[in-house]
C-alpha cells in the first residue's frame, strides 16, 4: 500500500518504520527534519513538502499532536485537496470525539475516506509494534486499513462505525493515564519527603498491589533530574483538558481527572511544560516545599 506518513516524531518515526518493514511504500513528511536520516535509512522516502507526500497516497496517516493540527493540515493548508479521490485519512492524534466527528464529516464531503484511530502504548509500544489502536469508522474502511494498522499495533479494536468513537475510547484511556501519573508522583513525593530511598520505594511498589503500568514506566523517571522526554507535561495538559471538555459537554462530574489536570497545569506554569510528563512531580514539590526546580 502507498502510505503518506505525516508526523515523524518520537512515536511517528517507529510507527512509520514498522509500516516499511511490513512491506508498505511509505513517504514521510515532518516540519522537523531531525529524524529524516533514520527514516530514510529504514527505507522510507522523505518528501520535502506535504503536498508531495500525499498526492499519490492510498492512505494518509496523520500522527500529529492534536485535532487542531490535523484540521489545520487538512483544511487550512488544504492538503485534503492534494489527496487522490477516495484516499483514506487515518487520524491518530488525540482529540475530542466531537472534533474527530466534524473532521470526518468534512473529509467525507470531499470524497475521502476516514478512520478515527488514536493509539496508546507510548514509544515502547510504537517500537515493538504492540500499540493499542482504537478505531472508529465504517467497517469497509476498517477492513481496507487493517493490514497497515496491524503493522503498528498488536491490539486493534474497532469501536464502532462512527468517526469519533475511537477518540471517545482514547479520552477514557487518557483520563486514567493522567490520573495514574499524577497519583504516582504524589506517592513518590510523600516517600521523598519522608526520606525514604526512592529507588527501593519503586522496587517495592512494582511488586505490590499498588503497582500500575504508569508507575512502572514513569516512576523511575521521576527520580531523574532531566529524564528524556517521551511525552511532555503539556501533552497531558492538552489531553486532560479534552477530558474536562467532554465531561462538561456530557454534564459529568470527574473530580479525580480535574485534580490531575490542575497538577499538570501547575507544573507547566512553573516552566516545566516541555519536560517529560513524569516531572509533574515538580508541581508537588512546589506545592509542599516551595521548590520549583
Amino acid at each position: 500500500m502507498r502510505i503518506a506518513f505525516i508526523g515523524l516524531g518520537a512515536m511517528g518515526l517507529p510507527m512509520a518504520i514498522r509500516l516499511i518493514q511490513a512491506g508498505h511504500a511509505v513517504t514521510g513528511f515532518d516540519l522537523n527534519t531531525r529524524n529524516r536520516a533514520a527514516f530514510e535509512a529504514a527505507g522510507g522516502q522523505w518528501s520535502p513538502d506535504a503536498k508531495g507526500a500525499v498526492q499519490e497516497a492510498e492512505l494518509v496517516w496523520l500522527m500529529v499532536v492534536s485535532g487542531d493540527q490535523a484540521h489545520d493540515f487538512l483544511f487550512t493548508q488544504n492538503h485534503a485537496a492534494d489527496m487522490p479521490a477516495n484516499a483514506m485519512v487515518v487520524m491518530s492524534c488525540t482529540q475530542s470525539a466531537s472534533k474527530a466527528a466534524s473532521t470526518g464529516e468534512a473529509l467525507t464531503a470531499r470524497g475521502l475516506r476516514v478512520l478515527d484511530a488514536p493509539v496508546s502504548g507510548g514509544v515502547v509500544g510504537a517500537e515493538a509494534g504492540t500499540l493499542a489502536i482504537m478505531v472508529g469508522g465504517a467497517q469497509t474502511d476498517f477492513d481496507f486499513a487493517r493490514s497497515a494498522l496491524e503493522s503498528v499495533g498488536s491490539n486493534l479494536f474497532h469501536m464502532g462505525v462512527m468517526c469519533g468513537m475511537g477518540s471517545t475510547m482514547k479520552t477514557v484511556n487518557q483520563l486514567l493515564c493522567g490520573v495514574h501519573i499524577a497519583v504516582a508522583a504524589e506517592a513518590t513525593h510523600v516517600a521523598e519527603n519522608a526520606g525514604l530511598d526512592l529507588a527501593q520505594v519503586h522496587r517495592i511498589l512494582s511488586v505490590s498491589a499498588a503497582s500500575s503500568w504508569m508507575l512502572g514506566n514513569r516512576g523511575p523517571r521521576m527520580l531523574q533530574d532531566e529524564p528524556p522526554v517521551t511525552s511532555a507535561v503539556d501533552i497531558f495538559v492538552k489531553d486532560l483538558s479534552i477530558v474536562a471538555e467532554e465531561a462538561r459537554r456530557a454534564k459529568s462530574g470527574l473530580p479525580l481527572a480535574a485534580a490531575a489536570l490542575q497538577m499538570f497545569l501547575a507544573a507547566s506554569g512553573q516552566g516545566h511544560g516541555l519536560a517529560d510528563d513524569s516531572q509533574v512531580i515538580r508541581a508537588y514539590r512546589g506545592l509542599n516545599r516551595g521548590d520549583q526546580k
